[in-house]
């Protein structure tokens, strides 16, 4: 096969693959909690997620046949009950949670511009049924213009961006008139659970690694250079805000992205952000839809899953795993979780899912350093005696422990801990007593590459 993929193409897929609507929001809301104090916060997400793409970069050198999967990884790191964990809580839950938010914000810019009359929620869940009803058919309408609103959210951002931060709006530049409510570092750095969800989901350039000409170098430039552009078009866009909305503004919205886009350019500015909001949603939760349940297909050929996920229809499609996801993001609109006052809690609330999945790759790492020290395919270069792992970890724990206060702290936790509880009893009552198999005892790196692939085994430890 041909390698046709260079660095600038690993480049869009990262960040093609992180922006979505959703983040808008965050960053809205964090601007307008700690003002330009809330950049330190992305910096320092930014710095974890490096940390976080040396650990990636080095489980692919590892296991260059493996197409990514969080699960994969840990199952040869730590076992089938963390690898369970891990693909749930990294794909089903997170992507359950955000595609439903996603799928709101859709139906609520929706209502304020176009349908006043339609209640947000209806025009929600008719969005969804149609991305059902699509997926269902096996046709995969938005692949063709995936790129293009990806394009078009990253120039608004980059538009906007310019536009607000050199004051050339039609509305009224304004000066803030009192402090934001977060100050001080401490403060700023209790925000980075708000800002992690800006730069979540760097991983998913690795299936398309075996397209790259040089995946060794380009699968760990693509994740840094990604995230760090997204830093720059995201700070830009960010202090621009500040120019136009109060930090009470901002901070209090629900839509803090539609306010500033109306702020700084009136009904125009409004429509034009709400076009790309309701296109890049579609395109979010579409993917959602499509990919998800291949996901859970994987994991129930792997037995890690009841077979039901793993039967297709005559299209192709995993028909339990849509209906999984489509209808647990349908019950979720239609029960008022995604109203619009608690669209920022769902995505916290998603982040400790997709955190706890990064503590488990980073422990995954070094449990392998120490299992086979001497593998011919690790950079040594770049294993800077674990720090970045123990870094990662400690930023992320860190994270979860400080993922929001008061009222909403509660709700995120009593979610979480649920749901993390539920998948834990699934995964050891699934293991132990329906496949009857050992809970913690990985997989080899052999199970997962073919020999080979893996190269000179001279010098490398294998364990017994």
């Amino acid at each position: 096969m041909k390698r046709k993929l260079g660095l600038p193409s690993a480049i869009a897929v990262v960040v093609g693959l992180i922006v979505a609507s959703s983040c808008l929001l965050s960053l809205g809301q964090g601007i307008g909690l700690a003002g330009k104090g809330f950049l330190i916060a992305m910096l320092i997400v930014v710095i974890l997620n490096a940390c976080l793409a040396l650990s990636f970069s080095e489980l692919h050198d590892l296991m260059p046949e493996v197409d990514g999967g969080m699960g994969q990884y840990t199952k040869v790191g730590l076992g089938s009950v963390p690898s369970i964990i891990a693909n749930l809580s990294a794909y089903v839950v997170v992507n359950l949670l955000a595609a439903s938010v996603e799928i709101a914000m859709c139906g609520i810019v929706v209502n304020e511009l176009f349908l006043p009359s339609v209640p947000a929620p209806v025009i929600s869940v008719c969005f969804l049924a149609v991305l059902m009803l699509v997926n269902y058919n096996g046709i995969d309408i938005f692949s063709k213009i995936q790129n293009v609103v990806v394009g078009l959210l990253l120039l608004s951002i980059l538009g906007m961006g310019i536009i607000s931060f050199f004051k050339l709006g039609t509305g009224e530049v304004i000066t803030q008139q009192t402090a934001p409510a977060v100050t001080g570092i401490g403060g700023y750095v209790s925000l980075s659970a708000m800002a992690f969800w800006l730069f979540i989901g760097i991983e998913f350039v690795i299936p398309v690694a075996k397209e790259l000409k040089n995946p060794k170098r380009d699968v760990l430039l693509s994740m840094i250079l990604g995230i760090s552009l997204l830093f720059v078009l995201q700070s830009l866009l960010g202090a621009g805000m500040t120019n136009y909305v109060t930090y009470a503004d901002l901070a209090s919205s629900e839509m803090p992205h539609m306010v500033f886009a109306h702020s700084v350019l009136g009904k125009a500015g409004e429509t034009w952000m709400g076009i790309v909001t309701i296109l890049a949603g579609i395109s979010t939760a579409n993917t959602v839809l499509g990919g998800i349940p291949s996901v859970l297909c994987g994991m129930s050929e792997n037995d890690l899953l009841p077979s039901v996920f793993s039967k297709k229809t005559k299209k192709g499609v995993a028909l339990a795993g849509l209906l999984f996801i489509g209808i647990g993001d349908a019950a979720l609109i239609a029960t008022g979780f995604t109203n619009s006052g608690t669209l920022s809690t769902l995505l916290l609330a998603a982040s400790c899912f997709w955190l706890t999945s990064y503590v488990l790759i980073n422990v995954t790492v070094l449990v392998l350093r120490y299992r086979y020290p001497g593998h011919p395919s690790r950079n040594k270069k770049l294993v800077f005696f674990g720090i970045p792992q123990i870094l990662a970890i400690l930023g992320d724990i860190y994270m979860i422990a400080n993922i929001a206060e008061g009222a909403a702290r509660l709700t995120i936790y009593k979610m979480y801990f649920v749901i993390l509880a539920v998948l834990l009893v699934y995964a050891v009552v699934w293991m132990k007593f329906v496949k009857k198999q050992p809970l913690f005892t990985p997989a080899t790196l052999e199970d997962v590459n073919p020999p080979e692939k893996q190269g000179s085994s001279k010098g490398m430890t294998v364990p017994a």
